[in-house]
């Protein structure tokens, strides 16, 4: 069955977005706190969070590839990028003008896929789209990504599958580790060897260096692509 393989990025609404009452919620806990510098640290640290939720981000790129081919497209927005003459290969580069046309044309390809495969799309990036499209009114063709846990399709999440569902906690043997972890002991190529990481998409995007997000997305799927080829070949089928 075909399976595809995605990553997700996101980038915090800008907070003046939130009205006053809104403001309010997401930064309570830190009137509980009287040290003035001690409260201006933690009302930035929530701001950081941002990124993590569906109601104060937004999805700003979403890389795509077939597990078997390594053929896919990776859509961003971005809407005064223009197209560079050397995007004709295994992956596509396609900019859109706002999140609701991104998401609009991700799920266009997800209907012609029967299983994906996440790091951690169980508990993020499935989650994320969904809430996202339920916003922005975009109609969401698969349905069934958060089905039963204990199984592998229609979703087979790696983050699940090397924990072997969390068996061990957070301590034990098969305690869980973040994906550059994970490529590095299996000698995989990090997808943060370039210098990018998450936590850079919101400077990013202010820069309006749409491009250098889409590519470091373009890595982290690359990096699922193989991490799920070895878990297929090695640990697939453990009870």
């Amino acid at each position: 069955m075909a399976k595809l393989v995605f990553d997700i990025e996101t980038s915090a609404l800008p907070l003046e977005q939130f009205d006053e009452a809104q403001q309010e919620y997401l930064f309570r806990e830190c009137e509980k706190i009287l040290d003035e510098p001690a409260r201006a640290m933690r009302h930035a640290e929530i701001q950081q969070q941002f990124n993590l939720w569906p109601f104060t981000a937004q999805v700003v790129c979403i890389a795509m590839l077939n597990a078997d081919t390594s053929r896919g497209q990776v859509i961003f927005t971005a809407a005064e990028y223009e197209e560079e003459a050397d995007d004709a290969g295994p992956v596509e580069f396609v900019a859109c003008m706002d999140e609701a046309e991104l998401l609009t044309a991700f799920w266009d390809v997800t209907k012609h896929y029967d299983t994906i495969v996440t790091f951690n799309g169980r508990g993020f990036d499935v989650p994320f789209v969904y809430l996202r499209s339920a916003l922005l009114g975009v109609p969401i063709t698969r349905k069934d990504w958060l089905g039963y846990r204990f199984q592998t399709e229609p979703h087979c999440d790696l983050a699940e599958q090397l924990t072997f569902y969390g068996v061990s906690g957070r301590d034990g043997a098969a305690r869980r580790f973040n994906l550059d972890f994970y490529c590095k002991a299996f000698g995989i190529e990090s997808p943060k060897s370039q210098g990018v990481t998450g936590s850079d998409v919101n400077s990013l995007m202010t820069a309006g260096r749409h491009r250098d997000i889409a590519e470091y997305c373009l890595r982290d799927v690359k990096a699922t692509v193989l991490l799920y080829h070895i878990w297929k070949e090695r640990l697939a089928g453990i009870k």
